[in-house]
């Protein structure tokens, strides 16, 4: 027995230096390198860079090459972008975690932003679904640009006539992530009492109004100011946060929607029917290991004992969703609600701006504007 304890001892010290030795290695953040000169007789574009983690501060305006078309292959001029918490987290290379997939002490890739909006420049070859001068959107690295190059079959789909480039800009990752968490994860069905914490940020604003398209009764969490904003887009009910706790309140919903992560997991399965659903999209970024999955860990724990959902939700970029959104748009059912627009240069700023937590809706970034 006491080589047993022995043998489970050293295991047990091997397994906590190589977990200790993990975490230094995450958590190191390698210093800023500079830019290197660009290559000769290459055409070049501006684009908003980050060679190190940190605060905004790492963001810079470069000139870097631009991408060259290729076969399969779609190359769009941007024209409008937007700002998302998830540039915030990559930017910051926090929860630590995710940077053994994006770059340990520095990320792998230097582009930033996700949505975008503009006009297709040129098609490669055996691409059919777009032709030059078509108005795309869609969802890829390097939105902060003037340029990307997406697959044809990738996240990017015809713009709505009905709408402008800043606001179909608007829609990629957050309007996923509200199709995504209510149709896919929480299976919301007409007549649901259905919840939005969070109600008048960017996944909100499209989660009122796509669960309002499947017939769902809504109830919308926001503050004060934002109150007549959310009824205006379609909630059935708002709830003020400063005035009132809905977790306190009698209502049960069948699906809630969290976009904020400011209640415990107990407080929320209280006010979830028996049968209710759970879909945790955004939370504090306090914990600088797990950032907002620090709720999901503990959820998988509680799940198996429990007939309550509970599920933590990254949208998956998708043409075929990004088509339904589209046509939501077309419809008149969906419009994306716009806050800010800072110019290209300024993209610091605005993740700046949207990391304080009080944005109405999205924060743009209009790129053709960007100076010569």
């Amino acid at each position: 027995m006491k080589l047993r304890y022995k043998v489970l001892s050293g295991i047990a010290v091997v397994l906590v230096g190589a977990i200790a030795s993990l975490g230094l290695v995450l958590s190191h953040d390698s210093p800023c390198p500079a830019a290197p000169p660009p290559a000769a007789n290459t055409p070049s574009m501006k684009a908003i860079v980050y060679r190190c983690y940190g605060t905004p501060a790492v963001l810079k305006l470069e000139n870097i090459a631009k991408p060259a078309p290729a076969d399969g292959r779609v190359l769009v001029k941007v024209h409008a972008a937007s700002v998302n918490p998830l540039d915030w987290h990559y930017m910051q290379g926090k929860p630590y975690v995710m940077r053994a997939g994006v770059g340990v002490g520095k990320p792998d890739s230097i582009l930033m932003g996700a949505d975008f909006a503009g006009t297709v420049e040129s098609v490669g070859k055996n691409v059919t679904r777009f032709k030059p001068g078509d108005e795309v959107f869609g969802d890829r690295d390097g939105a902060f640009g003037e340029y990307v190059s997406v697959r044809e079959n990738g996240a990017i789909a015809t713009k709505p006539g009905n709408m402008t480039m800043e606001q179909a800009a608007a829609v990629p990752v957050a309007g996923l992530t509200a199709l995504q968490a209510l149709r896919d994860k929480g299976k919301v069905q007409a007549g649901q009492k259905v919840l939005i914490n969070g109600a008048s940020g960017g996944v909100g604003t499209f989660a009122v109004q796509i669960a309002k398209t499947y017939g769902a009764d809504v109830t919308g969490v926001c503050s004060t100011r934002n109150v007549e904003m959310v009824k205006s887009i379609g909630a059935d009910h708002v709830i003020d946060y400063t005035k009132e706790d809905f977790t306190r309140g009698s209502t049960r919903y069948d699906l809630i929607i969290d976009n904020v992560g400011n209640h415990t997991l107990s407080e929320l399965r209280h006010v979830l029917t028996p049968n209710g659903a759970l879909v945790m999209v955004g939370g504090p970024s306090d914990n600088s290991w797990l950032g907002p999955l620090t709720t999901s860990v503990k959820a998988y724990f509680v799940s198996p004992f429990v007939k309550q959902k509970m599920m933590f939700m990254l949208a998956q970029p998708s043409k075929d969703d990004l088509k339904v959104l589209s046509d939501l748009m077309q419809a008149g059912k969906l419009t994306p609600v716009i806050d800010r627009r800072y110019p290209l240069a300024e993209t610091a700023q605005a993740i700046g701006y949207l990391e304080q937590g009080h944005a109405k809706g999205k924060v743009i970034i209009a790129v053709e504007q960007t100076a010569p």
